[in-house]
């Protein structure tokens, strides 16, 4: 099992020491990392938690999935790896070039 979990539904007061503290109850945790956009600089509601062992990573998706955490029910489940082929953004439509 990876180590790396993705935490979707987070409310925007919420932050990465907040999370860690959340996540350590389960296990020791190597890393937080909050996606924030790049425009505005606000967290985009998701992020990923890193543990460093599988027991500790199963161990929070078991306890945290579903908990609410300001007033959000939170996602856990293992990170899945990013998706090749993206970053297109709407400049293809069928076989026109735009």
């Amino acid at each position: 099992m990876s180590t790396k979990l993705f935490v979707g539904n987070l409310a925007r007061m919420t932050t990465s020491n907040a999370l860690e503290q959340l996540f350590a109850e389960h296990g020791e945790v190597r890393s937080v990392t909050m996606v924030m956009d790049r425009y505005t600089g606000t967290p985009k509601g998701f992020g990923f938690v890193e543990m460093v062992t599988d027991q500790g990573a199963q161990a929070a998706i078991e306890g945290i999935n579903g908990k609410e955490v300001d007033g959000r029910s939170l996602t856990v489940n293992k990170a899945r790896p990013r998706e090749e082929g993206g970053g297109q953004r709407g400049r293809f439509r069928g076989d026109r070039r735009y």
